[in-house]
């Protein structure tokens, strides 16, 4: 009977956890009944900024910090796991970029040609940005699930909360596009949490691939890692950067880095 409660406990932590990040999504998509019609582009720089901060400060101390830790038998080569995962993380989000036909938050066409309206390319890009995030949850779950990976429940809490966070601007940021194209703000709102729906669908499915090969989690942990900082390079710093030169970019991924480290240091 103790022993099935626990499970149980677990379950329903894991279920919470990879839920987290969805809310906070959905919360952004809900902006569009606040906010007007577009986003000023000072705000976006700081929203833009807060969220690089916040996964630049996921990406190492919820998964690339545990990947080298679990890797510590491998004595001189610990760091080999993390590298190779890193690097196939930003190579498998690269080739979901080159095979996606999305835009930018800059409104910039990427992936292949195709006769897809603009609005579906904005909610191709949202769907694209959250996988590696969705993962990354799963992924720190599926390490607490197995208790081999030095990951606490409290820990993946953090990263789970972390992700929330800075999807709650991520969300707003991506769905007034939408808005702006002339869809209206129910159907905006729609789409903005049905995009987000990927997170947890792909936390799902990491957690379930995790748990059949718990050898590996090191790897699956810089992974994630590697897919997440591809996401902060290639889409959030040249955001947040663009334009008429402003600090206020910086100000907020400092602010937000420093907040992620804070959250996993104090619960992980």
């Amino acid at each position: 009977m103790t022993c099935q409660l626990f499970c149980r406990g677990i379950v329903m932590k894991i279920i919470s956890g990879i839920l987290i990040p969805f809310v906070g999504t959905s919360l952004g998509a809900a902006m569009v009944f606040v906010l007007k019609k577009e986003i000023s582009v000072n705000l976006q720089k700081i929203l833009t900024g807060f969220a690089a901060g916040v996964m630049v400060a996921a990406s190492f101390w919820s998964l690339l910090q545990p990947a080298l830790e679990s890797s510590e038998h491998l004595g001189t080569l610990s760091f080999l796991p993390a590298a190779i995962g890193f690097l196939v993380g930003v190579g498998f989000l690269l080739l979901l970029d080159e095979v996606t036909p999305h835009m930018h938050f800059n409104n910039q066409d990427e992936g292949p040609r195709t006769g897809l309206r603009r609005t579906t390319k904005l909610i191709l890009a949202v769907t694209l940005h959250n996988i590696p995030e969705g993962m990354a949850v799963g992924v720190v779950y599926a390490g607490f699930r197995s208790g081999n990976a030095g990951i606490t429940g409290a820990g993946a809490l953090a990263l789970a909360l972390g992700i929330a966070i800075q999807n709650f601007p991520e969300g707003a940021i991506i769905s007034m596009p939408l808005l702006a194209e002339g869809m209206n703000k129910g159907r905006t709102f729609f789409f903005g949490v049905l995009s987000g729906v990927v997170e947890p669908i792909a936390a799902a499915v990491t957690i379930l691939a995790a748990g059949a090969v718990v050898p590996a989690m090191p790897y699956l942990l810089a992974f994630a890692a590697g897919a997440m900082m591809y996401v902060v390079v290639e889409e959030l710093i040249p955001e947040m950067s663009e334009g008429k030169h402003s600090n206020w970019g910086t100000i907020s991924f400092s602010l937000g880095f420093v907040l992620m480290m804070i959250l996993d240091v104090t619960l992980g």
